[in-house]
């Protein structure tokens, strides 16, 4: 037995506790720092080769372990700029070096430009959305730009050019035999026919904007018209109705109906169903205005099941307004909020995850990047490939357990207070063999 074997055991048990007491004040500290993941000090022995009656004492060496991949309590917020991740994956943001690391710290507020940045000044990176959906680069960070909550300031107009129109016709309507009952009237102006929106006439309106983003209204009108035999129309034809679209600002300013409208229909159609009610016409329709100078195309799905009319519709283009605000759902799309109370997706915040959270490495400022250990990093939009939700208006909380830190704490004191004294016999028995020279 060596007692200078024995002082060295003491002595790696007194820096192993200290290793345990280092990650419980880090734990405790970070308590409230949102999105912090606890770490833990794990022991494991050495151990000396020992005769079978001479035996030599090792030691006690620690590893540091993360309890990255453990959700933390969600708490909600007053800002709309909070986010937090419910599920796996993380927030993909760049510090000042322009690198990429991973976080689940989402207390964004917007810098003077406008872009999110959290309380360790890291900036929050997404897909900017362009005519359509953004796509994911599932293995890199190619393609991500700061989220900006202010856009471009100056007053936006998109003409609308496209839209799409889904609904039912009522099956029971009455075919409308005259021709000068129907909202087109053979495609002729309807001005001599005040009657001309029937009670067997469906009426909808719809909103577009002009190329200076000004609003521009249609009234839709369907009608069902006498069928009209093969091969006139498409085989299979059982009931027809036709589609008659007016600009709404040359509708009769007075009387209780918009007929006589000012202006020839921009839009007349055929609408022909089978006897199942699916429609037979080709789908698209296309609005020719003279006076914008618009060329709509709309894109129809229709049905004649049921008992009702129904509809509903929606187009593109925007009318002449600036961002105010952004709204952040579920999937990570980031719209931009105008003036007038419209909407527009402008980002789309990816999640990033690893095969083994908690064999990430850790940096300054509550980040991750990923090593060998860790696995490669895979990127996916919010709930897709396993990946967690985005909660606006909410923080994930640190996952540090603050009773059991101070139990750990009163563990740690005992543990090392009992290698020193170890340390403190061994020395005093030194002291002995020293004195047995004298």
């Amino acid at each position: 037995m060596s007692i200078f074997g024995s002082m060295k055991t003491a002595v790696s048990g007194m820096n192993a506790q200290a290793n345990r007491l280092s990650t419980v004040s880090d734990n405790i500290a970070n308590v409230n720092t949102s999105g912090y993941k606890a770490v833990s000090t794990a022991f494991s022995s050495l151990v000396l080769p020992s005769g079978s009656g001479n035996y030599n004492s090792g030691g006690v060496t620690t590893t540091v372990r993360q309890a990255v991949s453990d959700q933390g309590d969600i708490s909600y917020t007053t800002s709309g700029y909070d986010l937090a991740i419910s599920g796996d994956g993380f927030f993909i943001v760049q510090g000042a070096d322009g690198v990429p690391v991973l976080t689940r710290a989402g207390d964004f507020t917007k810098d003077d430009s406008g872009n999110l940045v959290n309380s360790a000044g890291f900036t929050l990176m997404g897909y900017p959305w362009g005519s359509s959906a953004p796509a994911v680069v599932v293995n890199g960070f190619d393609g991500l730009v700061p989220i900006n909550v202010l856009g471009d300031q100056k007053l936006q107009a998109v003409p609308t050019a496209n839209g799409t129109w889904t609904g039912n016709l009522k099956p029971g309507a009455t075919v409308v035999t005259d021709p000068n009952a129907l909202p087109s009237a053979n495609g002729s102006l309807p001005a001599a026919s005040p009657t001309a929106a029937t009670s067997n006439t469906q009426k909808y309106s719809m909103v577009t904007y002009d190329k200076l983003g000004s609003k521009v209204m249609y009234d839709i009108y369907y009608t069902k018209v006498p069928a009209v035999a093969p091969p006139a129309s498409p085989a299979g034809t059982k009931t027809q109705w036709e589609m008659a679209v007016f600009r709404n600002a040359d509708k009769a300013a007075t009387g209780t109906s918009s007929f006589p409208y000012s202006s020839a229909a921009v839009s007349v159609k055929t609408i022909s169903f089978d006897d199942k009610g699916q429609m037979l016409s080709p789908p698209g329709a296309t609005i020719t205005d003279p006076v914008t100078g618009l060329t709509i195309n709309m894109n129809l799905d229709l049905s004649q099941v049921g008992d009702n009319f129904s509809g509903t519709g929606n187009v593109d283009g925007q009318g002449a307004n600036s961002p105010v605000d952004i709204t952040i759902d579920s999937d990570g799309i980031v719209y931009s909020k105008y003036d007038d109370g419209s909407t527009k997706p402008v980002f789309q915040i990816p999640l990033a995850n690893v095969p083994s959270p908690d064999l990430l490495t850790l940096m300054s400022g509550n980040v991750y990047s990923a090593n060998g250990k860790s696995g490669v990093t895979v990127t996916g939009f919010p709930q897709t490939s396993g990946l967690g939700k985005i909660q606006s208006g909410a923080l994930e909380g640190s996952n540090v357990d603050l009773a059991g830190e101070l139990t750990e704490m009163i563990e740690s004191q005992r543990s090392y207070t009992a290698n020193s004294k170890v340390f403190q016999t061994g020395s005093d028995l030194m002291d002995v063999l020293v004195n047995l020279k004298r």
